[in-house]
């Protein structure tokens, strides 16, 4: 049973006398655990809703179209706590935060139904036989897989967890169901990488096209790693290895399947100092939001809304500064640049601002902190704003990862902030604008 905090007025389960504190026990029969459960059961025209209220229970009924919601609200959007991971992965970015920080970013997630919902990577390993064929008989697709490399050995020494290799199996039982799948290989210099990460391409081949796609990205390291695992972070040269590697296998797939299927993350590129694809290499973006031509679709995104200024857009009289990671500065200075060519009385202060919170090979925009920000622009002109990426709030928008407030890093610089959207069109209005300001 899972409790039901609140009932929306005027709603189809308000109006069939379901109330705030109700146990929801049973749609059509089928027990409720989750929203899983719930979103599945509740997709029909006619519901049979069971609650629970001081130990008696009731049926209400309900006429809907197929997929309408019926007002209901949970204590969380699970409604049931999340999973913890059950591993201890020699790369763990959590092992690597810095004490002091929120309670919630040490939280260690593997949850399957956060897969579903928001896109998360799982590991599989807290997952039984009976929790993949749930996955199955509810079609839940696509599954975003944290693979990393399909030795079972190497995988168990990777996530110092016995059941590693074993539920490398659960695939073969997607796949079969015809479950879509995106995977992650997360690259630990000398551990999975070389003929392992050839290895893994390879192996994962076999279940395109359920295998939508399968980013490389580079294990991330902070300044905090005293007691773990000894890695080291790829060199230049070494970038450049990957991406071949990575890159010749993905044309041989294209040619035989249709698909590149594999890619290297923007960071790859960036590091190795190589241009990065174009757009019609990432095909759909499967894995944009794992830093996967994040950089590459950005730019189209600005050149594009660059194209569809008019006059009053190109006579904007202003000066605004923006702030960027040093992964994306170059390719943000070159939309600013462009920008500015075409709109003569916009001046602009591009500022890369180095990672001292995390370190040196921390170099993502979204990883930046409000203690970053304001050491790295403390004294410098800034204009009438500050243009931020959104990335690097929290979801609810209102803390830096270091706990510090927009509000605050706002007054201590003496600018408002612009918060924009991972999107070139956005950025480009924004600097035009000021929209989305944030006191």
């Amino acid at each position: 049973m899972v409790k039901i905090i609140g009932v929306d007025a005027h709603s189809r389960a308000a109006k069939a006398g379901i109330r705030g504190g109700d146990m929801l026990v049973s749609i059509n029969g089928r027990e409720i655990r989750d929203v899983l459960d719930f979103r599945f059961y509740l997709a029909d025209e006619k519901v049979a809703i069971e609650t629970e209220r001081n130990g008696k229970r009731r049926v209400h009924v309900i006429k809907k179209d197929m997929y309408d919601d019926i007002g209901l609200e949970f204590e969380t959007p699970l409604m049931d706590k999340k999973m913890t991971c059950l591993n201890k992965c020699i790369f763990c970015f959590i092992d690597q935060l810095p004490r002091g920080l929120r309670r919630s970013l040490y939280f260690k997630d593997d949850d399957s139904r956060l897969s579903f919902l928001h896109g998360n990577y799982i590991t599989m390993t807290n997952l039984s036989e009976d929790d993949i064929k749930r996955i199955i008989e509810m079609r839940i697709s696509p599954i975003n897989i944290s693979v990393h490399t399909t030795d079972g050995e190497l995988r168990r020494k990777m996530m110092a967890n016995p059941n590693a290799g074993k539920v490398l199996s659960y695939m073969d039982m997607l796949y079969g169901a015809g479950i879509s799948m995106r995977a992650q290989i997360v690259l630990c210099r000398g551990i999975n990488d070389g003929e392992a990460l050839v290895k893994t391409m390879r192996d994962l081949t076999k279940y395109h096209p359920c295998m939508e796609s399968v980013s490389v990205v580079p294990a991330g390291l902070t300044a905090y790693r005293d007691g773990l695992y000894p890695l080291e972070p790829f060199s230049p040269e070494e970038c450049r290895e990957v991406i071949d590697c990575v890159s010749s296998f993905a044309e041989e797939c294209f040619e035989k399947l249709g698909s590149h299927m594999f890619y290297c993350s923007d960071e790859f590129y960036v590091k190795g100092e190589l241009p990065l694809p174009d757009v019609e290499y990432y095909e759909d973006f499967t894995q944009i939001e794992n830093g996967v031509g994040m950089l590459t679709s950005f730019e189209k995104e600005f050149e594009s809304a660059l194209l569809t200024l008019d006059g009053e857009d190109r006579s904007v009289d202003r000066e605004v500064s923006v702030a960027t990671g040093e992964a994306s500065y170059e390719m943000i200075r070159r939309c600013c640049r462009a920008l500015c060519e075409m709109c003569p009385k916009l001046k602009i202060n591009l500022y890369a601002v180095k990672n001292r919170f995390f370190g040196g090979e921390v170099t993502v925009t979204g990883l930046l902190t409000g203690q970053d920000l304001l050491r790295g622009l403390c004294g410098e002109p800034l204009g009438e704003a500050l243009l931020l990426s959104r990335s690097m709030l929290r979801a609810e928008g209102d803390l830096f990862l270091c706990g510090m407030t927009p509000s605050e890093l706002s007054e201590k610089l003496g600018v408002p902030l612009v918060f924009t959207e991972n999107d070139g069109a956005d950025f480009l209005f924004s600097l035009l604008e000021g929209k989305n300001g944030a006191e």
